[in-house]
């Protein structure tokens, strides 16, 4: 660890309020910024109201919430004084958060007033204190008396260490027992640090943040790099439809951004391949080269002008992206810039700046991390990809059995992943290790590429590849709304036409795959699935949930 890096939140905080604190830190579009001294003596004024509520360092106090500013003053009021934060996700189900709350045996939550009522219809310890985030007033029990002051101070110094653990992320907590990623003081600075080695941020730089900060992948990155870089953070204060995102865009125009790969890929299959292929002559144009690039060039620069046209870094994460989808940007010349990691790892092992950026790769790793491909294929050069450096994670809270499944041999974190390397140290992801299908001929099939090329379909909106009894079957949920928009002049014959157009779309969109993929990966059957798969904070569906897809209709 280089000795110039601050390893402790209490040191992030102090040296940036050192060095930008009149500046804008955090705010929601359209309101006056909290500064970093503001940020500052709020987290302080915090700090002081836990004390009085009886939090001492080693407690674990929990925070569900959409994204505020007052999220990262709880935070930093949290692991500032020592104890642990348990970020909850907005989306947990009431019995997710039941059982995160007991595992974690926390003593206290934070809870936004919209979020609150999940924890109505569960059962909560009565000793355990819940605050509204929104003003820091106390929701029960009511028979608390403190109330917040920000005029009040810590009554004493507290003392926190690299290796302290400060935060216990819960990636699903739907068994009796889920799983919570144990992260250090080091494990999350020294990410926040050395991103900034892939991407330079300065104080100038606007983040508008859409993804939730209770993933570590927005919290690392989106929040403490930003805090680090003296840049200020907006939030917007409704869900990011397109009614409220757009305005915000226009509002902000952020420098950067961090996504998930379904947000830019609903934005390029609803609005850019639809005007790209609007009429004949379009489709003809685009099929010409010298055309086409002209087309590609203005539909970038559309899309530039959408985000609020000073965008250099956009950061695409959590799921592997389509390959259509990133060579448009690519051509386009929009600055997309592809990271690999885990929350195991805080969350970044691998990244590049939209400069150096490379098709289907997520580049070397990054500086003060060692990746290798253990026990790799002789021929494909692919296996499973091996992490080591100071953001990888203590262990999993209270499972030092699944801890010792994956942090073996000196240090080395087993992601789980497939990857390769090419002749630069550039790593490429296959897909992950537990979703291979091995073909009839022992040849390693990954569902995630045959995805890709079914989400290119035009009226796909996403798609599911299962093994069910040693076929390949699709799960495939369609866009119904373009397809109603296609028929509505049918009017009362609608729902029939719609009908009939689904089993059309199933034969044609089989052809399409099969006549895509090798031999290996060619699909027996295409389900039609009629509801949106269930997905992660990040937006990747629950392959779990669906089993062989044998019944689905």
């Amino acid at each position: 660890m280089n000795k110039e890096l601050t390893r402790t939140f209490p040191q992030i905080l102090a040296e940036a309020v050192e060095k930008h604190g009149p500046r804008p830190a955090l705010t929601f579009v359209g309101e006056q910024p909290l500064t970093f001294n503001d940020l500052n003596r709020l987290i302080y004024s915090v700090i002081a109201f836990n004390e009085r509520l009886g939090i001492v360092p080693g407690d674990r106090v929990a925070i569900l919430s959409t994204n505020m500013p007052n999220w990262a003053a709880a935070y930093f009021s949290i692991v500032n004084m020592g104890a642990v934060v348990v970020p909850l996700l907005p989306d947990f189900s009431p019995t997710e958060i039941e059982n995160i709350l007991i595992h974690s045996n926390c003593r206290m939550i934070f809870v936004s007033s919209a979020l609150d009522r999940k924890l109505q219809d569960i059962k909560l310890s009565d000793s355990l204190i819940r605050i509204c985030l929104e003003d820091f007033s106390v929701i029960e029990p009511k028979s608390l008396e403190h109330r917040f002051d920000i005029d009040n101070l810590p009554s004493r110094k507290y003392e926190v260490t690299p290796n302290q653990l400060a935060s216990i992320i819960y990636t699903s907590g739907t068994t009796g027992k889920p799983k919570g990623v144990m992260l250090s003081h080091e494990n999350i600075c020294f990410t926040a640090h050395k991103g900034r080695t892939i991407q330079p941020i300065h104080e100038n730089d606007r983040f508008l943040s859409v993804l939730p900060l209770s993933h570590t992948y927005e919290s690392t990155l989106g929040l403490f790099l930003p805090i680090i870089s003296g840049a200020c953070v907006y939030y917007i204060n409704k869900p990011p439809t397109p009614t409220v995102l757009l305005p915000a865009l226009k509002s902000v125009k952020p420098t950067a951004m961090l996504t998930v790969p379904l947000i830019i890929e609903k934005i390029y299959h609803n609005r850019i391949k639809p005007a790209l292929h609007i009429n004949r002559i379009a489709r003809a144009a685009y099929w010409f080269p010298p055309t086409r690039k002209v087309m590609i060039n203005l539909a970038g620069k559309k899309l530039m002008d959408t985000f609020g046209g000073e965008l250099k870094f956009f950061g695409i994460g959590g799921a592997k992206l389509s390959e259509t989808v990133e060579q448009f940007l690519i051509d386009a010349k929009f600055p997309i810039a592809i990271g690999y990691g885990l929350t195991e790892t805080s969350p970044l092992l691998a990244g590049t700046s939209p400069m150096v950026h490379r098709l289907q790769s997520t580049g070397p790793a990054m500086e003060g991390v060692t990746l290798k491909i253990h026990n790799p294929d002789p021929h494909t050069g692919e296996g499973e990809i091996w992490a080591k450096g100071p953001n990888v994670m203590i262990g999993y809270y209270h499972d030092e059995a699944l801890t010792a499944e994956v942090l073996v041999e000196d240090g080395w974190f087993r992601t789980g992943d497939l990857g390769v390397f090419d002749k630069d140290n550039f790593l490429s992801i296959k897909g992950r290790m537990k979703n291979v299908i091995i073909g009839p001929n022992g040849e390693n099939i990954y569902p995630e590429e045959i995805e890709s090329v079914i989400n290119n379909f035009k009226y796909v909106n996403e798609s599911l590849v299962l093994e069910n009894k040693g076929k390949l079957v699709a799960l495939v949920h369609f866009n119904r709304e373009e397809i109603e928009a296609r028929y509505q002049h049918f009017k009362d014959e609608i729902s029939t036409k719609i009908e009939d157009r689904y089993e059309e779309l199933r034969k044609e969109l089989h052809t399409y795959i099969n006549s895509r993929v090798a031999r290996s990966s060619q699909v027996q059957k295409v389900i039609n699935h009629h509801e949106p798969f269930q997905k992660t904070a990040t937006q990747k569906i629950k392959r779990f949930l669906y089993g062989s897809g044998q019944n689905k209709k």
